[in-house]
């Protein structure tokens, strides 16, 4: 996966480009309503007290508090600190392009069944792109690594699933549209081709890097 995306950056990148200022232009026209509202008509008979719970849980791995967290103990305990500088540059960087985001298109976020309070505009989703961005740069270093395939695989889809589950999290809770999300994830995906693309000179890891 690495290697194709590595051959094609300029078209995948193009094409994630495409698809959020699509997405931006069907928000600004109100004309993606139709398709949040199916994709929450389908999580809205899903809602109960179990499923409120698990899913304030997983959201939190992308809260300020934790991100945060995990880019310090980053910055403590890799040998080199070069990466744990650049994972924090990452998250400062995708939270500023965020919310230069959010201020230009101003979407107002959904109001209907609210399960957790959120301030800000809705539009594209910073739990979408700094899940994406940061967990998805972690998996790029996993794959830098000198360790064994099948836990560089094991490592790598668990950290997937972390986004995935993020990602329906903001929806399920209230405070996102569908489009929000995918227009989040959109946008990150492109940015972290790009900043690894211009980091990647940095990035010399092993299996000793801790």
């Amino acid at each position: 996966m690495y290697n194709l995306i590595k051959k094609n950056k300029k078209i995948i990148v193009i094409t994630f480009l495409i698809i959020f200022f699509f997405l931006a232009y069907l928000m600004k026209t109100n004309k993606i309503y139709n398709f949040d509202q199916i994709i929450y008509d389908y999580i809205f008979p899903k809602i109960n007290d179990y499923n409120t719970n698990y899913y304030k849980i997983i959201t939190s791995l992308a809260g300020a508090f934790v991100v945060i967290l995990l880019t310090l103990l980053a910055l403590i305990i890799f040998k080199k600190k070069t990466y744990g500088k650049l994972i924090a540059l990452n998250l400062i960087n995708v939270v500023i392009l965020n919310q230069i985001l959010k201020f230009l298109f101003q979407r107002q976020r959904p109001n209907i069944f609210v399960l957790v309070d959120e301030t800000g505009y809705s539009f594209p989703s910073a739990h979408a792109m700094v899940s994406l961005a940061f967990y998805g740069f972690i998996i790029y270093l996993i794959l830098k690594t000198n360790i064994k395939r099948n836990l560089k695989i094991l490592l790598s889809l668990l950290f997937i699933l972390v986004i995935i589950l993020i990602c329906i999290s903001r929806i399920y809770l209230g405070v996102h549209y569908a489009s929000d999300v995918i227009a989040g994830l959109c946008i990150s995906s492109a940015y972290l081709i790009i900043y690894i693309d211009i980091i990647k000179k940095h990035i010399k890891i092993n299996n000793n890097m801790l």
